[in-house]
């Protein structure tokens, strides 16, 4: 599946980084269905920023750079030669430094604790005081379009017996992450009013999740190889900047935050409509307006022990997932844990992912003046391991 083109206009222009014609990586902006290189025909006092290729010097050089930057690029429509996307090779546009991901939605996560904790409440005490997350492998983030091996790993089964072998449980979390441009101190933690200050933009997340592999090795450490093996990120960086008319408040919330993590007077909650489709079929819709913890809270509970950010850290929301059966951001969730199978139109069965299925994450956002802006895609299909 492509993105809509009508989404990707002059109030939108995502960033990212392409094999261009001439054989070398350059830094490209989005413009429909073609892109414009920076790396070309950026004028001569920001050209530097974009000379390697990749995004890495602008990430680096902070806001006042990225508003002019993201100001002079119309300019260059009328005079700079597009190149039509079909003709491009998109990598990754940024060097991932650190990865961290959040488990953000208060509707996952009691879903997963009721598939998994029946007896108990669904949510853990802790989880409405604080963003709940784990650090990732930054090396295995992978650009969109990337074949995903279905990885092996220690399971045990429902006799106890443990085995090693492929994953059978090979799942999906629809997410979406937050691209970090200015560093920080260490020591210095980022308040939620300085997030627009350090986070460049956001991206849709696949961040693929071996279940079985997951349920044995968890306890008590957290996610580790269940997850470590690939997560897949657009190949296009949406701005901040093209999400202003996106913002809202959070959800309400029945337990009072730390002073640290009060949004009030800072709202960072996002209107984006995701949309998960398995082998090109729609299965979910998946709202971030519904998520409990903003991006906001998420830097600033990821910061508050004084770990300092770097250029390219890349940190995501968790499954996004909504109160109804259809706006499950996982196959764990849209199964309920395998107990009830989605019937395709093909009438193919799934619970979880089998070898050959793609999953295509696709999303909008409100735009200026009442129109609607797109997220760059993120796809990803399943080889044997």
């Amino acid at each position: 599946m492509t993105d809509d083109v009508d989404l990707f206009g002059v109030d939108n222009l995502p960033y990212g980084s392409a094999i261009w014609p001439d054989g070398r990586r350059h830094a490209v902006v989005r413009v429909g269905a073609s892109a414009l290189s920076l790396t070309a025909d950026a004028p001569p006092d920001v050209a530097e920023l974009f000379a390697d290729g990749s995004l890495d010097p602008l990430l680096a050089a902070g806001r006042p750079t990225w508003t002019e930057v993201r100001a002079l690029v119309p300019s260059l429509l009328d005079r700079a030669e597009l190149v039509p996307l079909i003709d491009l090779q998109l990598v990754l546009p940024f060097t991932v430094a650190d990865y961290v991901d959040f488990y953000a939605s208060e509707h996952h996560a009691s879903n997963v604790g009721r598939l998994f904790r029946p007896d108990e409440a669904p949510l853990k005490p802790n989880w409405k005081h604080l963003p709940v997350g784990y650090h990732g492998r930054a090396g295995t983030v992978l650009v969109s379009g990337t074949t995903i091996r279905r990885p092996n790993g220690q399971t045990r089964g429902a006799d106890g017996a443990v085995t090693f072998g492929p994953s059978r449980r090979l799942d999906i979390e629809a997410e979406l992450g937050f691209v970090v441009g200015a560093g920080s101190q260490l020591g210095s933690p980022v308040a939620v009013a300085d997030f627009a200050e350090h986070v460049f933009g956001v991206c849709l997340v696949n961040d693929w999740s071996a279940r079985d592999i997951q349920a044995w090795e968890y306890v008590p450490l957290g996610p580790f190889l269940g997850k470590s093996f690939a997560t897949s990120v657009s190949a296009w960086i949406t701005p901040l900047d093209a999400l202003t008319a996106a913002r809202l408040p959070a959800p309400s919330r029945d337990v009072p935050v730390l002073p640290y993590l009060d949004d009030s007077a800072h709202p960072w909650g996002l209107d984006i409509a995701v949309e998960v489709r398995l082998n090109g079929q729609l299965i979910s819709r998946p709202p971030f307006a519904s998520m409990y913890w903003t991006p906001a809270q998420m830097l600033a509970h990821l910061t508050v022990n004084g770990a300092s950010l770097r250029p390219g850290d890349l940190f995501a929301s968790g499954t996004i997932s909504g109160p109804a059966p259809d706006e499950r951001g996982s196959l764990l969730e849209l199964s309920w844990g395998g107990a009830e199978p989605l019937t395709l139109d093909d009438g193919a069965i799934r619970t979880f992912l089998q070898d050959g299925d793609e999953i295509v994450l696709t999303a909008t956002a409100p735009g200026v003046g009442g129109t609607r802006i797109g997220l760059g895609d993120v796809s990803g299909r399943i080889s044997p391991s």
